[in-house]
């Protein structure tokens, strides 16, 4: 077949040609157009539809490296905009909180059924990465991670940089051992640029003993000169009455987190509560799971934010036969919960003077060492000699 319609591969276009053409040209344009514009009308749904997925991937990556994705983004997978809000109610504001909870701690939440939970796990899976990983891409996300110095080279020396980030350190030690104090220079400190040993972010400190001072960051603040109405600005602070308490401040602490951008997570200290909230062994099983609870719920949030989580435990006297020699040793509360919860222990202790001294008790990555440091008007502080 000579003509315009020789160059167009369309068997059954040709077909329908010769057998209108007898009936009249007029049709057989018609039919043509028809059966030519079929093809570039399948093609240009397939460039709109991958364009989509293109542009539904770009922003999934880029929210993915700006930190965990908002639970709203469970709506796009069908997840109802009242389910969505049962779950923020329930503290559950990120995607990474939904797929990291047991399926068990979902169905407790009210008004969520078995097969809206199945639904809600299936989307929240296809979101956030549950499965293995190259020890290389471990590596590579590990070099990433943030440090926050202390306020003393000596200390960030044997932390190997400082504070570290996405995970918890415990510092455990006597009455006025510098653990609260360490905590004020980190809320400064989190602050100054990552250039500087900061983190760039705010702070949010719990305070179940009511040490927290304020005009102790202006201080600080000062000594690394910035601006103290900021600092304060900057620290997002609530006291904590009673263990109930200090849990629900968590679920706050987490909206919270969503919105603006924290660094640093400081409980000061962790285990005061449970102390008089619970007493005797006939409530040490209770206590010990409340707190169990208490601690992987400071887990996730580091896991899920990136925050630097820093929980600071009261010591009791361990007494046995050797102390009638030796004296009465000292040993962090809250037993092997506390010690498993925990990423780094870090045991504190008085010196001479204003001087203090942190000793790395366990870590998977840093060395048992021991590092001497000051507290002084402008917070922790390498030694002076």
């Amino acid at each position: 077949m000579s003509g315009p319609y020789a160059l167009q591969s369309f068997p059954c276009t040709l077909l329908v040609c010769v057998q209108v053409q007898v009936f009249g040209a007029s049709l057989q344009l018609q039919l043509v157009r028809i059966s030519l514009s079929q093809p570039r009308q399948k093609s240009t749904m397939e460039q709109l539809r991958n364009q989509k997925m293109a542009q539904e991937h770009d922003q999934l990556e880029e929210m993915q490296q700006h930190g965990p994705l908002p639970v709203e983004q469970l709506q796009a997978s069908g997840i109802a905009a009242m389910d969505i809000k049962k779950l923020k109610d329930a503290g559950l504001c990120t995607v990474e909180s939904v797929a990291y909870s047991p399926r068990k701690d979902l169905l407790h939440i009210k008004g969520i059924s078995d097969a809206k939970v199945d639904k809600i796990v299936e989307a929240a899976s296809k979101l956030v990465p549950l499965g293995f990983t190259s020890a290389s891409q471990l590596h590579a996300q590990r070099l990433e991670i943030i440090q926050i110095t202390s306020g003393s080279r000596e200390l960030d020396k044997v932390l190997e940089g400082g504070i570290e980030t996405g995970s918890i350190t415990e510092l455990y030690g006597e009455f006025r051992a510098g653990k609260t104090q360490l905590c004020h220079t980190l809320c400064v400190t989190c602050q100054l640029p990552l250039d500087q040993g900061g983190g760039e972010g705010k702070a949010m400190y719990i305070d179940a003993e009511g040490t927290f001072r304020p005009q102790r960051l202006l201080q600080i603040a000062d000594r690394f000169g910035l601006n103290g109405a900021d600092v304060l600005e900057n620290v997002a602070y609530a006291r904590a009455y009673n263990t109930d308490h200090q849990s629900r401040l968590l679920l706050e602490a987490a909206s919270m987190m969503v919105e603006t951008r924290f660094a640093l997570m400081i409980v000061d200290s962790a285990t005061a509560l449970y102390r008089t909230d619970f007493s005797g062994r006939g409530e040490l099983s209770a206590r010990q799971m409340h707190l169990a609870k208490f601690l992987r719920s400071l887990q996730k949030l580091a896991d899920e934010f990136g925050v630097a989580v820093v929980i600071t435990n009261q010591v009791v006297a361990q007494v046995d036969g050797s102390a009638i020699f030796a004296g009465p040793q000292i040993k962090p509360i809250g037993g092997n919960i506390m010690a498993h919860a925990s990423t780094t222990r870090l045991a504190l202790r008085k010196g001479r003077g204003e001087e203090r001294i942190c000793k790395v008790i366990s870590s998977p990555c840093l060395a048992e060492a021991e590092a001497r440091f000051q507290i002084s008007v402008e917070g922790v502080t390498d030694v002076k000699d």
